[in-house]
């Protein structure tokens, strides 16, 4: 298929015209970017909750705390990779999330953040998926604690018959016993850990560089046809082209 046929043309004009409606626009995205600033800033203050429970996470380099993710740096994020424990392949929205976020972790060191992956799943399925994807990221495994559940990516199949599941802090539907999203941890002054922010749903969507690109072109993501949303999405090793 041709790049001219995927996308509908829009009305020709001289570089004048496209100048000022470009400027007028231009002047919308500037009140945006204050309006997404005054949002940060309302998220860096959101209030913190201690993390009780003693977590035990399984690694490449043996059992690891909470505590012990963060590597000595004052933050963590964790990225949760929806990899359940019977399931041969990670998710693949997951996998094109993390193809977009692999190997910036050195940057967010200097930043006194650590990033990683956790799922759902033993260290050995992790690490298969991840030599096959290429991906350098640490990933560790939840699998036996209540990290996931308590952070509302994991649910039983009988909850997701009851027909309502508590996700992205509502009480709705869901498709799957493992879902995606985003945790941030801050180690106390005094000791220990604290919760501190979590994104679900499109509350991801700043996490992927690919689609803030595709937001930038003409077609946009051009999901509005699909039968769901990311539809279109494989694993990189598994495009036809």
């Amino acid at each position: 298929m041709s790049a001219q046929s995927l996308v509908e043309l829009r009305p020709l004009v001289s570089r004048v015209d496209w100048l000022a409606a470009r400027r007028q626009l231009l002047a919308e995205e500037k009140a945006m970017s204050k309006a997404l600033d005054a949002l940060a800033a309302k998220r860096h203050a959101l209030p913190w909750v201690r993390v009780d429970e003693d977590y035990e996470f399984r690694t490449t380099e043996g059992v690891q705390s909470l505590a012990d993710l963060f590597a000595g740096r004052g933050q963590l994020v964790v990225y949760h990779f929806m990899f359940g424990p019977d399931w041969e392949e990670g998710c693949p929205s997951c996998s094109f999330w993390a193809d977009n976020f692999d190997r910036i972790d050195v940057h967010l060191a200097h930043r006194d953040t650590t990033l990683l992956a956790v799922s759902n799943t033993s260290v050995e399925k992790i690490e298969a998926y991840r030599e096959r994807m290429g991906w350098s990221f640490k990933w560790v495994s939840s699998l036996g604690t209540d990290f996931n559940r308590d952070f509302a990516v994991t649910f039983t199949p009988q909850e997701l018959e009851a027909g309502g599941v508590d996700y992205n802090f509502t009480l709705s539907a869901f498709p799957s016993t493992e879902a995606p999203g985003l945790s941030v941890f801050a180690r106390l002054a005094g000791g220990g850990v604290a919760h501190a922010y979590s994104a679900f749903a499109r509350g991801l969507d700043i996490f992927n560089g690919a689609y803030q690109i595709l937001d930038l072109t003409p077609s946009g993501r051009d999901e509005g046809d699909l039968p769901y949303t990311q539809a279109w999405i494989r694993r990189r090793d598994q495009y036809e082209d």
